[in-house]
């Protein structure tokens, strides 16, 4: 199958893992959710051989991402997983999980469950870093991000720019406190927390 591709992973990509190197650094497995093309994986994977990178995305996204990493052939990225927020989640424990461009897509009740579910699938040392617009204070950052946010409105009304203040609410409702809010190109941010309080797991998770 042709790849897909998109455009603006190639132009995000490096900034983007200028935040990761360093974020990543101490890490060894690391759960991507929403994975999309798949660009993002094989670009981070090869530039840190020392992660597992573990794609996921729901199952129509799952054919392009194995199609990018099979023309990779890196020895750090396994096979996709399949995972919608909503639904089951891996038994496996990471100690770093990355998102990019997601919460803006998902509905807020989506986003609540997949900061409410990060205890279960991180070790007690994680780190958790999120890609993409954000408003601040309830206010658009950008004319581009207003514009950005009316559009998805007027393809579905449960999508939009969430505050990040309300993200980091629920970061912190599930034990990870803030460490670095990084200035993105194009009006984005990188928001970067670390595990800062210990969590009971449910038992029989890996």
């Amino acid at each position: 199958m042709d790849k897909p591709f998109a455009p603006a992973c190639e132009r995000n990509r490096e900034p983007i893992l200028g935040v990761l190197g360093e974020a990543f650094a101490h890490c060894r497995r690391v759960l991507e959710i929403g994975s999309g093309t798949g660009q993002h994986a094989v670009h981070f994977a090869a530039a840190m051989p020392w992660l597992q990178w573990q794609c996921s995305d729901r199952a129509a996204q799952l054919p392009g991402i194995r199609a990018w990493l099979a023309e990779a052939a890196l020895p750090n990225t396994p096979a996709p997983l399949e995972l919608d927020v909503a639904g089951a989640w891996p038994s496996a424990r990471y100690d770093a999980v990355f998102s990019a461009n997601t919460l803006h897509i998902m509905g807020w009740p989506e986003v609540e469950r997949l900061f409410a579910r990060l205890p279960e699938i991180t070790s007690d040392a994680a780190v958790l870093a999120i890609y993409g617009p954000f408003n601040r204070g309830g206010r658009y950052t950008s004319d581009s991000n207003a514009g950005f946010d009316r559009a998805l409105a007027a393809r579905d009304p449960r999508m939009g720019l969430r505050d990040a203040e309300a993200v980091d609410a629920l970061a912190q409702a599930a034990g990870f406190g803030l460490l670095q809010d990084h200035a993105m190109p194009a009006n984005n941010r990188c928001l970067v927390w670390r595990v800062s309080v210990p969590r009971t797991r449910p038992s029989g998770l890996a």
